[in-house]
């Protein structure tokens, strides 16, 4: 025999519930008015997806006591890029909401995994906390300052994040003292075998950019539009350069030599991709 409990009791005493009817055992039927608000159910059962050990924790190996609120667990974003990109060693994942560069550690594991080559591009602001923000601005600091900058997410977390788990090493130089636990099980001070590369997004006058005058800012996007792969034209040769999957052909007059340099470096079948003019 089943009891109501007292909180369904109260529900029906105070008009949340209304008794519609008794079943054939006398059983009272009743219908809440509103639908009830419930508690969701956590769907990341897991030991591995726990945010405190796999997020939290981990964070702590990688960057001592420095705080970021409720990182995600690293296996369970490895485990959800797992699904959509096991079978794309090759794949380039893009995360604009990167936080504390989870992402990007994972990628790095499911790569070291099959020896995939997946490229992972991952976008943060460099906001600071509110807390402290209203300090900073006590203190006399302004957004934009070496000392509000240097407090932002970016520059104390995320990039840390990604050179701590990618080196093996803290910020001190010390090796990190902790493995992984899941799936791949090994020393964090071993790190992973990626290149990194991070890039400021500023705002350029399109005039600049249209006349030619800045190169070094746009140099950047070539490199990223052309795989990211080898070396980085960054800044301007005597008629064009090459590099290792792509070149930039400064002045018209050099086209010829800078055709069969192409073809040269990249074999007769040349993509239009190849031929980038600034």
């Amino acid at each position: 025999m089943l009891y109501l409990t007292s909180g369904r009791v109260e529900d029906i005493t105070s008009g949340r519930a209304k008794v519609v009817g008794r079943d054939n055992s006398g059983a009272v039927i009743a219908k809440y008015v509103t639908a009830k608000t419930r508690m969701p159910l956590s769907t990341w059962l897991r030991p591995s997806h726990n945010a405190e050990t796999g997020g939290t924790n981990l964070l702590k190996s990688l960057l001592g006591e420095k705080g970021f609120p409720y990182p995600k667990s690293l296996y369970a974003v490895e485990d959800a890029l797992r699904y959509f990109v096991k079978d794309k060693p090759e794949a380039l994942i893009v995360d604009f909401f990167a936080g504390s560069g989870t992402t990007a550690h994972a990628v790095a594991r499911l790569n070291r995994q099959d020896g995939g080559r997946r490229h992972s591009i991952i976008v943060t602001n460099n906001e600071v906390s509110a807390i402290e923000a209203s300090g900073l601005r006590k203190s006399g600091h302004r957004q934009g300052d070496r000392v509000w900058e240097a407090l932002g997410i970016c520059e104390s977390v995320t990039k840390p994040r990604i050179k701590a788990a990618f080196t093996g090493l803290r910020a001190d130089g010390t090796p990190i003292e902790d493995d992984y636990k899941y799936t791949d099980i090994f020393p964090m001070s071993a790190g992973f075998e990626e290149n990194v590369e991070f890039f400021e997004l500023t705002y350029e006058d399109p005039d600049r950019v249209s006349l030619d005058m800045a190169f070094s800012s746009v140099a950047p996007l070539l490199w990223l539009k052309a795989g990211a792969l080898g070396r980085r034209i960054d800044k301007r040769a005597d008629g064009y350069d090459i590099a290792d999957t792509y070149g930039v052909l400064f002045d018209i007059d050099s086209a010829e030599p800078f055709v069969r340099g192409i073809v040269k470096t990249c074999g007769s079948t040349v993509s239009r991709d190849l031929l980038i003019t600034s």
